[in-house]
């Protein structure tokens, strides 16, 4: 061990990592190694259009609901204003993995800071609660918009919903604020190779060599309370629309009141399925090669904000009047 400036640097491997000396003579790295496609290096090139291609459907397509919705007074009714939330939380997701998820394919670039590695790991499970959030509104929205269609824009007023998604946003923070300082605290020893290309609390408790009980109770609550509940009170939700469906007398009426849920129904499948399956991949195929775990995890963050302004877009019609006057405008 070499001490040079309050550092150190601990020659175990090829490759030295820099610490800085924690309580105790214990180690917190300075940076991290980010893993991109294990045994598939050579092919990164072939990645880098597919993954520039999808963040720029994602950031433009979220970023013209915003617009359209924002633009159109027409638009700010309560199940629009709950869908400009969903494309923000989309746009979150998407701005807080892009800056390592391209600069692995583009540049090779696989050393994040500790300090930016904690705040990517707050600023994605922040904005992905608040997204697991959004979609339960969702589902409250269309029920009451079907349960009782006389009184939906009078009990889900503007100043309701905007406190809601504002309650929203200081619970995803509230939750997440305590994990970044219990991490900092733990001692890492050294350890700093993560399995994924971006920085996740799941991942980052594994390489701590001290006490990490109070970070994995945490999470398991705020995993449990958010995810769990949220996609609990999801199905419940669906159960009284269909219950209240089926108590529709006309066909036709009945086509209608369920038409109006398609496009939430394919946003939930398109949250929760790659969520599922990333999971089912852990739990059960764990012998599968790396890249395939770690592919199907970029998915998972990846696929919902490509998919969901492109499915509101072709399902809602006021959506699309939108866009469209929005770019005859511009043009």
């Amino acid at each position: 061990i070499q001490e040079t400036w309050g550092r150190e640097t601990i020659s175990l491997s090829p490759n030295p990592i820099v610490v800085n000396r924690g309580i105790g003579g214990q180690f917190t790295p300075e940076y991290f190694l980010l893993t991109g496609l294990p045994g598939l290096e050579a092919l990164y090139p072939w990645f880098i259009f597919p993954f520039c291609s999808t963040y720029a459907v994602a950031l433009v397509g979220n970023s013209l609901i915003l617009t359209v919705i924002q633009k159109n007074t027409s638009l700010h009714q309560p199940m629009y204003l709950f869908l400009a939330m969903l494309a923000f939380a989309e746009l979150g997701v998407s701005v807080s993995t892009l800056p390592t998820v391209l600069g692995i394919f583009l540049f090779g670039a696989s050393e994040i800071y500790f300090e930016a590695c904690l705040l990517q790991m707050f600023s994605i499970h922040s904005f992905s609660i608040m997204e697991s959030g959004v979609l339960l509104l969702m589902s409250v929205d269309r029920f009451v918009a079907i349960y009782n269609p006389l009184r939906y824009t009078a009990i889900l007023t503007p100043p309701r919903i905007v406190g809601t998604g504002v309650a929203l946003g200081l619970k995803s923070v509230m939750l997440m604020f305590p994990l970044p300082f219990l991490l900092k605290r733990l001692p890492f020893c050294g350890h700093n190779v993560l399995s994924h290309s971006y920085c996740l609390h799941s991942d980052l408790i594994q390489l701590p060599c001290g006490n990490t009980r109070p970070n994995s109770i945490l999470g398991l609550c705020i995993v449990t309370s958010t995810f769990g509940l949220d996609s609990l009170l999801i199905v419940i939700s669906y159960v009284l629309i269909l219950h209240t469906v089926l108590g529709i007398t006309s066909g036709e009426g009945r086509r209608k009141a369920l038409n109006t849920c398609v496009s939430h129904i394919c946003a939930v499948l398109v949250y929760y399925v790659p969520m599922i399956s990333v999971a089912l991949v852990h739990r059960f195929m764990k012998h599968a090669a790396p890249a395939v775990r770690l592919f199907l995890a970029n998915v998972y963050l990846l696929v919902p904000p490509v998919l969901n302004p492109i499915i509101y877009s072709v399902k809602t019609k006021q959506i699309r009047q939108g866009l469209t006057q929005l770019f005859l405008q511009r043009k």
